[in-house]
């Protein structure tokens, strides 16, 4: 493992998939993924279906007093490239290597959907869950589109870039190994990013919880998406944030298709 950052994406050193697992190619590639999805949530207007995690993340910075629109997208690419750095990598990469990451991104997405489609079958007999959350009946189809876009750059900048590191740091200060902090960081936010797809309302410690927007629970629904957070997890952590981000979109994109 990386002697700075510990995550097995860091162990190769030369190659295409130690080049497509480093920040600054995921920033490269997922950079039209988050560019889209802005520019598509403010060509839609009132039609726009704006991913969850996006609503959160700017809630967090508007309490912090940062109000600036485009200040959360600058975050996103801010994170990843302060990781290229932290890793201390040759700022330059193949542009050829993109395309192999696109081939993996659409292969994963499309293993992860046949994965669903047999676990649907099997407990549900109904079509596969959408690891973005179901789309507002009736939405327009682009509005959809720019949604699950946006669910493939802001979930995984929350869940995978953001509290994943932070999970496993505090389980490595709490005494474990660095093996063992990633596992159960990897389980603890995909427990919590299943949770997120769901209507809460409930008390904690005195502390209340509500979220009214997304599905009612299911047992089986909720079961995929802690898988599909496992796999979103195991993918950040061997191929770096932009094969994840984009297998997340093209997962949800292949669900308009079942």
């Amino acid at each position: 493992m990386s002697a700075k950052t510990g995550t097995p994406a860091a162990t190769a050193k030369s190659g295409y998939w130690y080049e497509s697992a480093q920040p600054l190619a995921s920033l490269a590639f997922a950079a039209p993924l988050l560019v889209s999805y802005e520019i598509g949530v403010l060509v839609l207007g009132p039609q726009a279906i704006r991913n969850a995690a996006d609503v959160w993340l700017r809630r967090l910075l508007d309490l912090l007093g940062f109000t600036q629109y485009f200040l959360l997208p600058i975050v996103a690419c801010g994170l990843l490239l302060a990781w290229h750095h932290l890793e201390r990598q040759p700022w330059r990469f193949r542009w050829s290597v993109l395309y192999g990451m696109l081939i993996e991104s659409l292969a994963f997405g499309f293993l992860l959907v046949l994965v669903a489609g047999w676990q649907s079958r099997l407990f549900t007999g109904e079509h596969p869950a959408c690891a973005a959350g179901e789309a507002e009946g009736g939405a327009p189809l682009a509005a959809t589109v720019v949604a699950y876009l946006g669910a493939g750059i802001y979930e995984e900048v929350l869940f995978r870039l953001t509290l994943l590191p932070a999970a496993a740091w505090g389980c490595r200060v709490s005494g474990l190994s660095w093996r063992a902090s990633w596992v159960t960081g990897a389980v603890a936010t995909s427990l919590l990013f299943a949770v997120a797809h769901y209507q809460l309302d409930f008390t904690l410690l005195g502390w209340h919880f509500a979220m009214q927007q997304g599905e009612v629970f299911a047992w089986s629904s909720f079961a995929f998406r802690l898988l599909a957070g496992l796999a979103f997890s195991a993918l950040f952590l061997f191929r770096g944030f932009g094969v994840t981000a984009g297998t997340h979109a093209a997962y949800d994109l292949f669900t308009l298709l079942v």
